[in-house]
């Protein structure tokens, strides 16, 4: 079955192109101009994935994402964006976005990040040579702890010690992976692979954002760093 994108872009020329485009590779495409016909749409038939550019009129696609995720929805979200500064990236990730293109960008990288959202959240419809490498089972309640961190598999909650923290979809992920392996240098290619099904190569920061806003939520006064960066390599998860 054709996945079903909502797509929310301002600009006509760019929204008719990635319409077209996405039409081309199989998608059905609702195709809106600001956030307020988005979030309408996203109420009455909710979609598989949604395009969202940052900057529109009225409701803005932060705002969007806020209000879905605040409902509880849990719908994949990539967010299209002109803002090239690290805080404005962590801005979208904060509001719940799973993902991001900078404007100007290539139509293949967001068919590539599209294929990897719907991967994750088991929507995408792969062949054999597509279907990423299977992850460790989880059993269902199962909690994993490591570096003074528990998490509750099924629930979908973390703790520091007797702190709770707040976290998305992805950062929930990527901590996973990392508690999982703790004390093992995970590289970069491996990391994307499982958490996002599809390496964006050398150039992408999508990976140090994440880590980025994860450390910050992770931080306490006083208290050890828990993920390391080793420089050329990766990550690890420990406590000094």
């Amino acid at each position: 079955m054709p996945q079903n994108v909502l797509l929310a872009e301002d600009d006509r020329a760019i929204r008719h192109a990635l319409e077209r485009a996405l039409t081309l590779e199989g998608y059905t495409v609702t195709a809106v101009a600001d956030g307020v016909e988005a979030l309408a749409q996203a109420h009455r038939t909710p979609p598989d994935v949604l395009v969202l550019d940052v900057m529109m009129p009225g409701i803005d696609g932060l705002q969007v994402c806020r209000v879905l995720r605040a409902e509880g929805d849990r719908t994949p979200i990539l967010m299209l964006t002109a803002l090239v500064e690290t805080a404005d990236r962590i801005a979208g990730l904060d509001a719940g976005a799973d993902d991001y293109v900078v404007k100007p960008f290539d139509v293949e990288e967001v068919f590539a990040r599209l294929r990897a959202l719907l991967r994750r959240t088991g929507n995408g419809a792969l062949d054999d040579a597509q279907t990423p490498a299977p992850r460790e089972p989880r059993t269902s309640g199962a909690q994993i702890s490591a570096a003074g961190l528990r998490m509750d598999i099924q629930a979908r909650r973390v703790w520091r010690g007797r702190r709770e923290l707040e976290l998305t979809r992805t950062e929930f992920e990527l901590l996973e992976l990392l508690v999982r392996n703790a004390g093992i240098v995970l590289d970069h290619s491996t990391i994307y692979d499982r958490i996002w099904g599809y390496d964006f190569g050398p150039g992408s920061k999508n990976l140090a954002v994440y880590v980025g806003y994860l450390r910050r939520k992770l931080d306490e006064p006083g208290a050890p760093a828990l993920i390391h960066t080793v420089r050329g390599v990766g990550y690890v998860l420990r406590e000094d």
